[in-house]
């Protein structure tokens, strides 16, 4: 009776939500389709590992490290902000300025690079999770055939037909989440009701839990997509979408480990970038395979995006002397390379490093604008928040 009775709330909630997401004046509204894509980018794959490696890492102290993380990553997202504004007011920038967006260009196309690998990989796992082939050997076979796919396609046709699949898809992953949040809540009440609410201690503290959590950057990461909405949205608009994306972000993610972290016993939580489906088979047994939809569909439209963005970059970053179809047959080669030379968890800190440098070169141009302006406080925090970039970049640590 217990379970038929979560599993229809999970499903109602999550066809409620799913219902309204896709209604015509929803998806039609400038500001919610403007703070629909970072909030896509920021809860995407980060949701599906956030949770199991906190709480087994950081027990009872998982929501104060979630919110960190969310901090830093608003503190991050005020630096491009900033510098969405400067752009937005003059035309001609600096050559220092224009030198560090180009350093910055490059970074951020070497770090889709490693997101599409983090993004594919976690499309095979989840893609063989609940089939007899769950072995880390097919799950990497699947992410090399969707990674041949994907530059296949770009390199005869382009990917611009395939990204219209990410209205639909962004609809269908907040409404599972929806769904999850909303089991979660329950599965929370029910244990706290019963008095076994879990209080775990905490196994990583000091500087090692420092690493950890920059090696976790790329887990909120992609608020930076607004950035590059300019032919789209206005600055004013694409810098409150930014913010409110961030905001909701942060919401949902301090919902979602604040509970699991004081349901769910860390001794039992496996090191696995899958072991979210453990964790929700507990709350409802309709929830393993709602995760797995949303993970395949979430993961194959990311890395759709973030193909396309470092074709562009690419082609732009090097004049055109490197054309987008070639930029998507070295993703997939560069992809295929790390996803059988290393595991998801280095590559989630080797993404997070890629993007804490592409962090850390905004807060120098944002630093750069502000002292040009003669606001030297704001510049020295930017290049403060600059320095914090760089130690993640050179500290991050991968989860062992």
């Amino acid at each position: 009776m217990r379970d038929s009775l979560y599993d229809a709330i999970v499903l109602g909630v999550t066809l409620l939500v799913g219902a309204v997401l896709v209604l015509p004046r929803l998806r039609g509204a400038r500001a919610w389709t403007a703070t629909v894509t970072p909030l896509a980018s920021i809860i995407g794959s980060g949701f599906l590992v956030l949770a199991p490696l906190l709480d087994k890492h950081f027990g009872v102290m998982a929501a104060p490290v979630m919110l960190s993380l969310c901090t830093v990553a608003y503190l991050f997202g005020g630096a491009i902000r900033h510098n969405i504004a400067h752009y937005d007011r003059s035309e001609r920038q600096p050559d220092a300025i224009v030198a560090l967006e180009r350093l910055a260009s490059i970074a951020l196309s070497f770090a889709y690079v490693v997101s599409v690998t983090y993004y594919l990989n976690l499309f095979g796992s989840f893609g063989v999770a609940l089939t007899p082939f769950d072995e880390p050997v097919y799950g990497r076979s699947l992410a090399t055939i969707v990674l041949g796919f994907i530059a296949l396609i770009g390199a005869l046709r382009g990917l611009e037909g395939l990204e219209g699949l990410e209205t639909w898809v962004v609809s269908l992953k907040l409404a599972i989440i929806a769904g999850l949040l909303a089991g979660l809540v329950l599965y929370f009440a029910e244990t706290a009701w019963h008095s076994a609410l879990l209080f775990p201690p905490v196994s990583e503290t000091g500087w090692r839990a420092v690493t950890l959590a920059f090696g976790m950057m790329i887990t909120v990461q992609g608020f930076e997509t607004s950035r590059y909405l300019g032919s789209e949205y206005s600055a004013r608009e694409r810098i409150h979408s930014m913010r409110h994306a961030q905001w909701l972000a942060t919401a949902i993610y301090l919902v979602y480990v604040g509970l699991s972290s004081f349901v769910f016993d860390p001794a039992a939580i496996e090191t696995s970038e899958t072991a979210v489906i453990d964790m929700s088979r507990s709350i409802a047994s309709v929830l393993p395979v709602l995760l797995v939809a949303a993970a395949l569909a979430a993961q194959f439209s990311a890395a759709i995006a973030d193909t396309v963005g470092c074709g562009g970059m690419t082609e732009g970053a090097t004049g055109s002397r490197i054309p987008e179809a070639w930029a998507y047959i070295g993703v997939a080669a560069i992809g295929i390379a790390l996803t059988w030379a290393t595991d998801i968890f280095q590559i989630i800190a080797l993404a997070s490093r890629a993007f804490a440098l592409y962090y850390a070169l905004q807060c120098a141009i944002a630093a750069l604008f502000a002292w040009e302006t003669g606001r030297r406080p704001t510049a020295f925090s930017f290049a403060a928040l600059g320095v914090l970039g760089l130690l993640a970049v050179f500290f991050g640590r991968a989860v062992e």
